[in-house]
């Protein structure tokens, strides 16, 4: 599907397959695409995955679609604020619990535990802090969710609480992989090494579709994630050959990589470039000088 295809109306639910259908949310922006995908899993008891950004239209427009069912299941791949806190709203109208891997803490590595506690404010699509699910989800748990039974993986990476849910040969992947553009992992609280493992892991679940938490299904499931990991190879690889001119920041790195990026948007891809560098640290390719952020200076280790 070309990008420009993939074009929703607002608050209206789409059938996508038998028993499930897609809800879009009023929140396009450049992160979120078209909008947060909402998905409606269930015949007559319904689960919401991803009830999406706080917005009163958008809870309204769940209800409605529901008005001849039972919502019993709330299910959340991770916290971010496009993802996450209306699932609170949606609870106290509802009755049904919220399902999580854990807050917005959980699943945090410990290389992004030590650039917290350096002082790197969270980057991206922001955290929702007050994130509380009723219940914890396991890493391979089956549970049930409306009438339906998925599974729950954690994949963390793009935010160390991302859960992917499996329903037969279906993938709910949230933001780790995405059909129109290359996922965010931006420290604090994103990790690449963490991200490139949760991608090795889904592919290996062979999925026939992946429904992600912006865009359109993804119907190509194992050559998307094979670009994916291609393409973070090949930017490690294009950091490294800089790197091998000298030592250098994430941020100076960014703006030779970056040539064609919009001077708006360099602070993001200095945080994608910071994640390479803590999995080349982490892989004991680089040493760092200075406190882990984006100012710390990085030496491509001598061999």
């Amino acid at each position: 599907m070309d990008l420009a295809d993939f074009n929703p109306p607002i608050g209206i639910a789409e059938t996508l397959a038998p028993n499930l259908r897609r809800v879009l949310a009023p929140n396009p922006t450049p992160m979120t695409y078209r909008g947060t995908n909402t998905y409606l899993l269930g015949e007559q008891a319904i689960a919401v995955i991803d009830p999406g950004p706080e917005s009163q239209a958008h809870l309204d427009a769940i209800l409605k679609a529901c008005r001849d069912q039972t919502i019993t299941h709330v299910v959340v791949t991770h916290s971010h604020v496009d993802h996450s806190p209306l699932a609170k709203n949606l609870s106290k109208s509802t009755g049904a619990p919220i399902l999580a891997f854990g807050p917005s803490s959980a699943g945090r590595s410990k290389a992004m535990q030590a650039c917290l506690e350096a002082g790197m404010n969270s980057g991206g699509e922001g955290i929702d802090p007050d994130f509380t699910p009723d219940k914890l989800l396991k890493d391979g748990e089956t549970f049930k969710a409306g009438d339906q039974t998925l599974k729950a993986w954690h994949t963390p990476g793009h935010m160390g609480n991302h859960m992917c849910f499996e329903w037969d040969k279906t993938l709910f992947c949230g933001d780790l992989v995405m059909g129109w553009a290359s996922s965010l992992v931006s420290p604090p609280d994103g990790d690449l090494t963490d991200f490139m493992a949760s991608c090795f892991k889904i592919r290996d679940l062979r999925p026939q579709v992946m429904h992600a938490g912006h865009g359109a299904p993804i119907t190509d499931p194992i050559e998307r994630i094979d670009w994916l990991i291609a393409h973070r190879k090949s930017r490690e690889a294009q950091i490294i050959e800089h790197l091998s001119k000298g030592p250098t920041t994430a941020l100076n790195l960014a703006q030779a990589i970056y040539t064609d990026t919009p001077a708006a948007l360099i602070p993001a891809a200095t945080r994608n470039v910071f994640a390479h560098l803590i999995d080349l640290e982490g892989k004991k390719a680089i040493v760092r000088d200075g406190i882990p952020n984006e100012e710390a200076l990085f030496t491509l280790f001598a061999t």
